[in-house]
């Protein structure tokens, strides 16, 4: 299948975000409730960054980029922190950092509020504080984005980084292969809401090359939630965001790491893109708002480049997508 169509499109909606040279919004209209930030954004700055690398479209002319650059370091406030207002500061803070990273760039000033945490006591009692069974999958933001934040700047050493994944090891589900040990079980929330949050962790896990704890476990409940589907969020494989990647991308690198059930993983998500894409070329993309929103957007981008990934030859663009995950951690 060539999908290039659907790539000029994504190309075509970050683009038509763009405000000035560097400067990018992350919705092209306001909601009813008038509840959006407007205007020039940290999320439709990194998001533009995030989109453009992924389909190798990333301006290269230096001067522009020295000013995409520019744009997202002038969101950091004094504390070292970005915030947007929609999701945790640390998330921002992991998101914007990380498109900078893009560029061989970084952040201007040290995260002084988060200066605590190099301390690896402190560290883990974040981790352990976390709400692993109440709100699994916002508490990631802050679990995994203080890892990409840190390790991006220079700032987790070996010994940080040692406690950080041994922590998660020590603690993972071993009959799940997601989430901490007994979250699920407690049936606090769906199972869906622990691997939207998990995914977060694994992609570090990757990008620290440290092998993923349970991961035949993980592979096994992806399958079980892609057939049973009620497990799963609603409208998944129908909608813009980050729950199709959230799927691909643990069952995909988990299987993978073991060799484990391949075939039927492959099958599967060919079965799970087969109606994707039927969904993503049917959009009225000029009216859709989630397809409007870029952070919303990058979720499906990442979604559609692990699928390019995971099934080799089976769907065809101009320029190979690249995962920006391959490059660094957090999205």
């Amino acid at each position: 299948m060539n999908i290039q169509k659907l790539i000029d499109e994504i190309i075509k909606t970050t683009n038509s975000h763009q405000i000035d040279d560097g400067k990018y919004k992350r919705f092209l209209k306001q909601n009813e409730k008038g509840t959006l930030k407007m205007g020039n954004n940290e999320y439709g700055c990194a998001d533009a960054a995030n989109i453009l690398y992924t389909l190798g479209a990333l301006e290269r002319d230096v001067y522009k980029r020295s000013q995409l650059i520019k744009a997202l370091q002038d969101f950091q406030h004094v504390d070292g922190l970005f915030d947007e207002g929609t999701h945790h500061p640390i998330h921002c803070t992991a998101h914007c950092t990380a498109a900078l990273e893009l560029f061989d760039a970084a952040p201007l000033l040290p995260f002084t509020a988060l200066d605590t945490y190099k301390n690896e006591e402190e560290l883990l009692k974040m981790l352990e504080y976390l709400p692993w069974v109440e709100n699994p999958w916002p508490a990631a933001h802050e679990g995994a984005g203080i890892y990409a934040a840190f390790i991006l700047t220079k700032n987790a050493t070996t010994k940080w980084q040692d406690a950080y994944f041994d922590w998660l090891t020590s603690h993972a589900d071993p009959v799940y292969g997601i989430g901490l040990e007994g979250a699920i079980a407690a049936k606090v929330r769906p199972i869906s809401h622990h691997l939207n949050g998990w995914f977060h962790y694994l992609f570090n896990f990757v990008f620290a090359h440290r092998p993923i704890p349970y991961a035949k476990q993980a592979v096994d409940t992806c399958i079980d939630l892609y057939k049973k589907k009620t497990d799963l969020v609603k409208n998944f494989g129908r909608s813009i965001g980050f729950a199709e990647i959230d799927w691909v991308y643990v069952i995909h690198r988990a299987s993978a790491q073991e060799g484990y059930r391949v075939e039927e993983v492959k099958s599967l998500l060919r079965d799970f893109a087969k109606g994707y894409f039927e969904y993503l070329f049917s959009l009225d993309y000029d009216n859709n708002d989630s397809w409007n929103d870029l952070h919303l957007l990058f979720g499906t981008t990442c979604a559609i480049a692990e699928l390019q990934i995971a099934l080799p030859g089976e769907f065809k663009t101009d320029y190979p997508l690249k995962l920006v995950l391959d490059r660094r951690p957090f999205i």
